[in-house]
């Protein structure tokens, strides 16, 4: 594990010593949050971050239960396809979608030609994930993150996520008030911190990656993300097509990539 934290670290442009890491205290309840945090911010500069970010990004952090409580119960990725399909309004996604990519056709063909995705499976996260911007979330982000890197079920990748999303702080691209979903998910797609860094697209060419407010940088990055995971232009991503991998890339549950698959076919007229 720590050989994975380190090279996720190493490319997100941090150069990080174990040790420092391995030292903080895990917890599983807020009892030893606050003595967590102190010790994060104390190692944090000595892994490449400035202390002036860190002292700006922990000023409104606070140990976040609901996060808790969302990770402990999900539930949805084990229901049956079509009972998935009813829960997450598929065929209002579906006939939503399709007004969404007439009206935005010049978008959608600009970011298949510089990324070789079509709008349809883009479409379906859109919808899935936030309702095309709908709702994207109302917990305060760095908490959530924050709280999932102290909290011991998966310190580890949420340690990385947290050292991704002071990343984003510092170059200005996540507000420290910034609210998403309960596990740090950003935007209109929902990114974790670390794929903004690793797959952030600037599709609006503002010189900045706004999951938030641009829907051309979300969709962006998520084609980018995908073509990131082995999407090759003009192959089909239904189960058993080439692409189908990229979307499993996207949600490790099979009845959500199920999902994206289906609606993006119905939106994509196949």
């Amino acid at each position: 594990m720590k050989k994975i934290l380190l090279a996720g670290l190493i490319a997100t442009g941090f150069v990080t010593t174990t040790p420092a890491f391995a030292a903080l205290q895990c917890g599983n309840d807020s009892s030893g949050f606050a003595r967590w945090v102190d010790e994060f911010k104390r190692v944090a500069p000595g892994n490449g971050v400035s202390p002036s970010v860190v002292e700006k990004a922990f000023a409104g952090i606070a140990y976040n239960r609901e996060t808790i409580r969302a990770d402990r119960g999900q539930k949805s990725f084990k229901l049956s396809f079509d009972e998935f399909m009813r829960k997450r309004g598929g065929a209002a996604i579906i006939s939503r979608g399709k007004s969404m990519k007439s009206g935005n056709a010049s978008l959608f063909a600009s970011i298949e030609r510089r990324y070789g995705v079509p709008a349809g499976p883009l479409l379906a996260i859109w919808g899935m994930e936030t309702g095309f911007g709908g709702f994207m979330g109302n917990q305060h982000t760095l908490s959530a993150v924050a709280t999932l890197a102290y909290d011991c079920r998966r310190s580890a990748y949420f340690t990385e996520q947290l050292y991704a999303a002071l990343q984003l702080v510092g170059r200005g691209d996540l507000s420290t008030s910034a609210k998403g979903a309960a596990h740090g998910e950003i935007g209109q797609t929902q990114f974790l911190p670390l794929n903004v860094v690793r797959y952030g697209a600037d599709g609006d060419g503002d010189g900045h990656v706004d999951m938030v407010r641009s829907r051309a940088d979300a969709l962006a990055s998520t084609a980018n993300f995908l073509r990131g995971h082995g999407w090759r232009a003009g192959a089909g991503y239904q189960p058993g097509e080439p692409n189908f991998s990229a979307i499993q890339g996207w949600n490790a549950a099979s009845v959500y990539q199920q999902a994206i698959a289906h609606i993006g076919a119905r939106i994509d007229g196949q």
